[in-house]
């Protein structure tokens, strides 16, 4: 059976505001992010042994795209936060990724995805390294649609 093994990853993130939908606001934060013209597909949170952060790079239109991806949408006046954490483990094999969304603002969002990687770390029995975060948030605009998302992208595999 033939496996795809991300080798390489980057985090990308935006914000972005929209008068006629939410969707479109979704839209406008994926082309923020750089990543608008693939077709994402949502992926659970393992970083395998031996994958390393890269720099964002382009992917081609239409690329079927594996990442973990966190979203907040919402209306008028709503504060929005989606971001994700990040950390490798420390006896070297891989890493893990968890995702969170809310209404709220970025520092609350993150104090909830530092308490999900303890309790990841905890019922693996594992330790992890620095936790890196990306976190957005974003106080919608009266009469318009918000959106919040943050995402690690998978981008080369063996």
């Amino acid at each position: 059976m033939a496996c795809l093994v991300p080798k390489e990853f980057f985090i990308t993130s935006g914000t972005a505001t929209s008068p006629v939908s939410d969707l479109n606001a979704f839209d406008l934060a994926l082309m923020k992010a750089q990543i608008c013209e693939q077709n994402l597909v949502a992926v659970s949170s393992v970083i395998p042994d031996g994958a390393v952060e890269v720099e964002i790079r382009p992917i081609p239109m239409g690329a079927v795209t594996f990442c973990v991806l966190s979203q907040m949408r919402g209306y008028s006046g709503d504060r929005l936060a989606a971001g994700i954490a990040y950390t490798y483990r420390k006896d070297g094999h891989g890493g893990y990724v968890a995702e969170g969304h809310l209404h709220g603002n970025a520092e609350d969002l993150r104090k909830e995805l530092q308490k999900k990687m303890e309790e990841m770390s905890r019922i693996r029995g594992v330790e992890f390294g620095e936790i890196h975060y990306r976190v957005e948030d974003l106080v919608v605009p009266d009469n318009m649609y918000g959106c919040c998302i943050s995402s690690l992208v998978f981008c080369d595999f063996h």
